[in-house]
C-alpha cells in the first residue's frame, strides 16, 4: 500500500538543542554572545553549560527531532 514519508529533522534544532541518554531535552543559555565584559566571571562559566529545557517547550523540540 502507500508508504508514510520519512520523518525530517529539524536542522536548526538539531544544532541548537542536544538529547541526553536519559531523554532529557538540553539547551544553551541565551545572552552569552557580546556584552561579556561586563558579566561576572561566574556569570560566563555558567554560560558554558546546558540546561534542562521546560516542559512547555520539551513538546515542540520533540517534533522537530523525530530521531532523537
Amino acid at each position: 500500500m502507500g508508504n508514510k514519508p520519512k520523518l525530517k529533522t529539524h536542522k536548526g534544532a538539531k544544532a541548537r538543542f542536544k538529547i541526553t541518554g536519559t531523554g532529557k531535552l538540553m539547551r544553551a543559555h541565551g545572552m552569552k554572545s557580546h556584552l561579556r565584559r561586563k558579566k561576572a566571571p561566574r556569570v560566563k562559566r555558567q554560560f558554558d553549560r546546558m540546561i534542562e529545557m521546560s516542559d512547555t517547550t520539551k513538546v515542540r523540540v520533540k517534533r522537530m527531532l523525530p530521531n532523537g
